[in-house]
């Protein structure tokens, strides 16, 4: 069936309708219309949404929350069409969204207070966000033009979003050879959270003969900081996963010396026997019982890089969360350093870091 409304050509099935293309076409839009029931309200709903210069995008936002003390769950989002302005003002970009990413420190964003000052917590039925990738489309900021690649810590999760170009930075695909979500991981937020949380709180000396160990190994960002721990000059590194089949990859495929696995063996014996001069790095990714293990195995004047704690984020704790009073006891009387690390304090290194990262990519020694 076909209809036409002020040059408008509506092409529609009238038993299913799901979504809707634009096409141009001479001097008429032409939109295909598939997948879902189609009633006189609905089109006429287009139409105003159309005459309107308006475009329709699908977007995720928060629907509930889980609780302080709740685990998430996918009935805490809901998806539904939202609508954009076809217009865009000046400094604005128009984006098309190709990758986002999902991370553990978005579970305090579900909650009404985050417990950080520089997170800020998710709104109910308003869109979420973070770290993201997409391409322009349109731009009236002059660094930007249409078919560029760019990204943004503070990405919506729609198909479609326009964006202050302040928040956008552009990115270049042949850096990672053409492997874009490359910039979300190891030459991204998670590469550089590696990187300069081990260069900034970690103090590797090339030669010192010091041993590393990384919970949460076989994630993101402890599969990285394993990595570069022996890049940046760590004579052994430990990782603590899971499973035997993460422990196999971490040691054959990502450089490790060796792992454990916490849920099969006994941690604080293998520590013993795998790092028989006790641990001078610890990359601290999950808290809990098994940092509390690692810690009192750590040397005096010893450095712990708190990346995040896992195992605490649905618990009604501070960040970063007290020690049990007598492993804070051990930490004083051994000098070891715990301070919470924030990677965007470090933004004016984010530029050499990221070449850095994206050398290591291309020279296969940081696998991904």
């Amino acid at each position: 069936m076909v209809k036409r409304n002020h040059g408008l050509v509506l092409c529609v099935n009238t038993t299913k309708v799901l979504s809707f293309i634009t096409l141009k076409q001479k001097s008429c839009n032409l939109i295909c219309v598939e997948y879902l029931l189609l009633c006189s309200e609905t089109y006429f709903q287009l139409c105003r949404i159309l005459a309107r210069g308006l475009m329709i995008i699908q977007r995720v936002v928060l629907s509930s929350r889980p609780g302080v003390n709740g685990e998430p769950v996918a009935g805490n989002f809901r998806t539904e069409e939202a609508t954009l302005p076809d217009k865009i003002a000046e400094g604005q970009v128009k984006v098309r969204t190709l990758y986002l990413s999902v991370d553990p420190y978005m579970r305090c964003r579900m909650n009404e207070n985050s417990g950080s000052e520089y997170l800020l917590s998710w709104k109910l039925s308003e869109v979420t966000d973070g770290g993201g990738i997409g391409s322009v489309e349109e731009s009236k900021d002059a660094r930007f033009a249409a078919g560029d690649f760019v990204t943004s810590f503070y990405w919506p999760w729609q198909t479609k979003a326009i964006l202050d170009g302040k928040q956008l930075e552009k990115i270049d695909p042949q850096l990672v050879d053409g492997h874009l979500s490359h910039f979300l991981g190891a030459a991204g937020l998670t590469g550089l959270t590696s990187l300069l949380g081990i260069r900034e709180k970690g103090h590797v000396s090339p030669g010192a003969n010091q041993t590393m160990v990384v919970s949460g190994a076989a994630g993101a960002c402890g599969s990285l900081a394993g990595q570069i721990g022996s890049l940046e000059g760590c004579s052994r590194v430990v990782g603590i996963c899971g499973t035997d089949e993460k422990c196999s990859i971490l040691v054959s495929e990502m450089g490790f010396d060796a792992a454990i696995n916490y849920k099969k063996e006994d941690v604080a014996q293998r520590l013993h026997e795998l790092c028989p001069a006790g641990v001078d790095v610890y990359f601290d990714n999950v808290g809990g019982d098994i940092s509390d293990t690692v810690i009192s195995q750590m040397n005096p004047n010893s450095h712990i890089i708190l990346c995040g704690q896992i195992s605490q984020y649905n618990k009604d704790v501070p960040y970063p969360p007290p020690l049990p009073p007598a492993i804070e006891e051990i930490r004083k009387v051994r000098n070891i350093t715990r301070e919470r690390f924030l990677v965007l304090n470090y933004v004016e290194k984010f530029a050499a870091s990221t070449m850095q990262l994206c050398q290591w990519i291309k020279e296969g020694k940081l696998k991904v």
